[in-house]
């Protein structure tokens, strides 16, 4: 797998999550394919769980951009320091930063995600606290 055709899985990835669009978002991922996100939560299955994730992200947020800050590419593997910023529906807004490891299959999609962030932490930031 190239280089340029993982950026581009990324690219599109982090593209389609801050357009909440969940089809397209989907479409990057292999059928089977885990995510863990963030890491400490149970695992999930981004075909079987896209639609409830999606509606969540919906359902709280106005607004949300998300950069991919660096990233390192090895191999079908890669790691991507990213930013998130937030508007939720109650009006306030929230950042965080986090690192998400990618395991890209060979025809180019997703196998396997694992983000690393303070979900607590933006939380927290939403509710004012």
């Amino acid at each position: 797998m190239s280089k340029e055709a993982i950026s581009s899985t990324l690219t599109a990835y982090f593209a389609n999550m801050a357009a909440m669009n969940p089809e397209g978002w989907v479409d990057t991922f292999a059928e089977d394919a885990v995510i863990c996100d963030p890491i400490g939560n149970p695992p999930s299955k981004a075909h079987e769980d896209f639609h409830k994730f999606f509606g969540m992200l919906s359902a709280f947020f106005e607004k949300l951009e998300l950069s991919q800050d660096n990233i390192i590419i090895v191999g079908n593997n890669a790691a991507v320091k990213w930013t998130m910023r937030v508007v939720a529906k109650n009006g306030r807004n929230a950042m965080t930063e986090g690192i998400s490891t990618f395991e890209i299959n060979e025809v180019g999609k997703i196998q396997k995600v694992s983000s690393y962030w303070n979900e607590s932490e933006m939380m927290a930031q939403l509710k004012g606290e």
